[in-house]
């Protein structure tokens, strides 16, 4: 079981994977080409859910996957909870590298292990989607029809972005499927129900309504979830959330609990738009090919488009550049704000990773740009993304540790700090070098505006509402000119490193 900290929830967020034993009806034959399950909904609240299961439960399965571990003999041996139910489901089990061997310990052997999930099919000829943590490590990949009835199955494609995968069974046949909702969201409030295997106890059916949508989750940048209240648990990952149309809304992926243990009431769903497109794209290619623009990005907000007299803080600010990339080579430049592509608003950072993943690499876009308050449009040529590319770092960027800058008598105190113009050796520290502009932070007063921005000694100030700082004064005077505007903010670029960061930095005397 993977377990990762949210930053935007206090406990823990556990996938809801490695569960299974819902089966599905064997194969049968259609007098006429096969249709996706469907159910006329009843007027109002249901009295019962049973129809709606009958229906659909024929098309989900459990998915039984063999892997490989590493596990020492005494563990083998003695483990008192081996063979309980859902045992082999916890990614916490023997086989992970401890980081070598104690003195006396048993040597590692090759050991056989098994991790369970849900699935479903989504076409009549045998494909069937789950999680991409269910089958990531598998050898070999076996599905449990409703009859019992056990099917070898070949991965046709993963992506380990969205936590995704598409198996196919090798058996030919005739399967009830199910497809995606796709014509119109979920609303909050929605009745839901979602199939599953928690804990390996068998098919097991939960209703409960959409809490929430939209919601991002640590590492999921290319997903938008949907939040439910139908308990979903360790087992049910990869497993589908219905409306009651019988259409699936999302895929379950992931649950919340503050314990590290069984649902609370808040599960996680992949949403179902960007579900099958995704499946799609891995059934017609076995992979997912993303756009790559070569920046790191944030996004822009309330305060900072104040300070940059800006019409909408809607939009991702570029704060570093990859050499020699696609954004480089367009002649987009650090601190761009962009707003649009191919006349598609931006709303924030993560809008932004989802539209330049879903861009074919290789084609030619349309930027549009904030640079100096004025809009332009640059023409970009994305290339493909490399997969092992991993995820922007949260702002401000931790910075390799460097000599603490000494005081010296020409440094001049503003907004809580000391600072001075940045020497030319101090300047090769931070990307794109300085070029004698920029001023060195000195000292940092905690409860000071830098303080408590975050402004570290050893940071430098680049510039300032987008204008270069070449002395103290630079920035003395743009305070001043802000205040008589009746800003209570200015856009100060930081560097830290080889990376630049525009925050708001509040100007407005105590």
């Amino acid at each position: 079981m993977k377990m990762v900290k949210s930053v935007r929830l206090s406990g823990m967020l556990l996938t809801a994977g490695l569960a299974a034993a819902l089966t599905a009806a064997a194969p049968v034959a259609f007098a006429q080409a096969p249709k996706p399950i469907s159910v006329a909904p009843p007027a109002g609240a249901p009295m019962s859910f049973a129809e709606l299961i009958d229906r659909v439960s024929p098309a989900v399965v459990s998915v039984v996957v063999t892997t490989e571990v590493k596990t020492s003999k005494l563990e083998k041996q003695f483990n008192p909870f081996r063979g309980l139910p859902g045992f082999d489901e916890y990614e916490d089990q023997f086989g992970k590298d401890k980081g070598g061997e104690e003195e006396g310990s048993e040597p590692e052997q090759d050991s056989e292990g098994r991790s369970l999930g849900s699935g479903f099919f989504i076409s009549a000829t045998g494909h069937i989607v789950t999680n991409n943590h269910v089958v990531e490590n598998a050898r070999e990949v076996i599905v449990i029809l409703k009859d019992g009835e056990e099917l070898e199955t070949e991965i046709i494609g993963k992506d380990e972005q969205t936590d995704l995968a598409v198996l196919k069974v090798k058996k030919t046949g005739v399967y009830p499927y199910v497809q995606f909702a796709t014509r119109s969201k979920p609303r909050v409030g929605d009745w839901v129900v979602a199939l599953g295997n928690p804990f390996g106890l068998g098919g097991t059916a939960t209703a409960g309504i959409v809490s929430a949508d939209g919601r991002e989750l640590t590492g999921g940048n290319y997903n938008d979830f949907i939040q439910v209240d139908a308990p979903i648990n360790r087992g049910n990952s990869g497993g589908p959330t219905f409306n009651l149309q019988g259409q699936v809304i999302g895929v379950n992926t992931a649950i919340f609990s503050d314990t590290g243990g069984g649902s609370v009431g808040i599960g996680f769903a992949i949403e179902a738009g960007a579900a099958q497109k995704i499946t799609d794209t891995l059934i017609k290619n076995g992979k997912v090919v993303r756009g790559w623009l070569g920046v790191e990005i944030q996004s822009l907000d309330r305060r900072l488009a104040e300070a940059l007299d800006l019409k909408s803080d809607k939009g991702a600010i570029v704060r570093k550049l990859t050499a020699d990339g696609p954004a480089e080579q367009s002649g987009i430049r650090r601190d761009d704000i962009i707003i649009a592509v191919n006349e598609d608003a931006v709303k924030d950072s993560r809008d932004l990773t989802q539209r330049v993943g879903s861009l074919l690499a290789g084609s030619r876009n349309a930027f549009k740009i904030i640079r100096d308050g004025k809009e332009q449009i640059v023409m970009v040529t994305v290339k493909e993304r490399d997969p092992k590319l991993g995820q922007v770092p949260a702002i401000p960027q931790p910075r390799v540790e460097v000599e603490p800058p000494k005081s010296a008598p020409g440094d001049v105190s503003v907004l809580g700090a000391t600072v001075r113009p940045l020497s030319a050796t101090e300047a090769q520290r931070f990307q794109p070098a300085a070029s004698g502009t920029g001023l060195i932070v000195v000292t940092v007063e905690r409860r000071g505006p830098l303080g408590r921005a975050q402004i570290l000694p050893g940071d430098a100030l680049l510039a300032a509402n987008n204008k270069p700082l070449k002395t103290p004064k630079d920035l003395e005077d743009l305070i001043a000119q802000s205040l008589k505007e009746g800003k209570e903010n200015i856009a100060l670029s930081i560097g830290r490193g080889e990376t630049t960061t525009l925050l708001p930095i509040e100007i407005k005397p105590e």
